[in-house]
């Protein structure tokens, strides 16, 4: 009668795959974690060399938060809201774990209409939210200078979205960081590469957060 049990040869193939698809979880874990930072001319680095600027710079914490952690900036100088909203699909590319959005500053800038940035940052969150990548929804705090009705309505978008889909909000992007001279590039308006190690700093443990929930 021939034999029908496995032998040395056969045994170590069966250990083999067996080992293997008990490592397959883990590899999976192992491979990088893409944040996406979906933004204008901070996100971008504007004034600042590429190891300066908020990709690199939250990269970096994230390191010791999230260990195998990639940032991707996705900024464009002088990007609104329908900017982002335009260019979303292309520009937040599919490997995404968690995108930043950090829009609005320019609608800011612009005095635009709030609804309308309101709009566009809700399209954003949808299209998001529909290929299956966690949000972090960096908001603004608007000046009182510029009128205390339009600041408080501008105010409002962040949170008001990021109740209505449940996503994780960043209250202010430059908390910490604006109206300070010694954080801030000439114009008074971009981070100096101190200010940005500041957004970074601040950012990184709700970027972290959002990945380990996704995890």
């Amino acid at each position: 009668m021939v034999s029908t049990s496995p032998g040395p040869v056969t045994r170590r193939a069966l250990g083999a795959l067996i080992l293997g698809a008990a490592a397959a979880p883990a590899f999976a874990a192992t491979r990088p974690r893409v944040v996406t930072m979906l933004g204008d001319s901070i996100t971008a680095g504007y004034g600042l060399p590429a190891r300066d600027a908020l990709p690199a710079r939250l990269e970096a914490v994230l390191a010791r938060l999230a260990p195998g952690a990639r940032v991707r900036g996705a900024g464009v100088s002088g990007d609104t809201s329908a900017g982002g909203a335009a260019r979303v699909d292309f520009s937040v590319q599919n490997d995404t774990a968690v995108c930043v959005v950090a829009l609005g500053g320019n609608d800011l800038l612009r005095g635009l209409d709030p609804k309308q940035t309101q709009a566009n940052l809700d399209r954003i969150i949808r299209r998001l939210r529909a290929r299956e990548i966690t949000v972090v929804l960096a908001g603004l705090t608007a000046p009182t200078a510029i009128g205390r009705g339009y600041a408080r309505e501008f105010g409002a978008v962040f949170p008001t979205l990021a109740q209505q889909h449940h996503v994780t909000l960043y209250p202010n992007l430059l908390a910490g960081v604006a109206g300070d001279p010694r954080l801030n590039q000439r114009d008074g308006i971009h981070p100096n590469a101190a200010g940005v190690t500041v957004i970074a700093a601040r950012l990184a443990p709700v970027v972290a957060k959002a990945l380990a929930t996704r995890r």
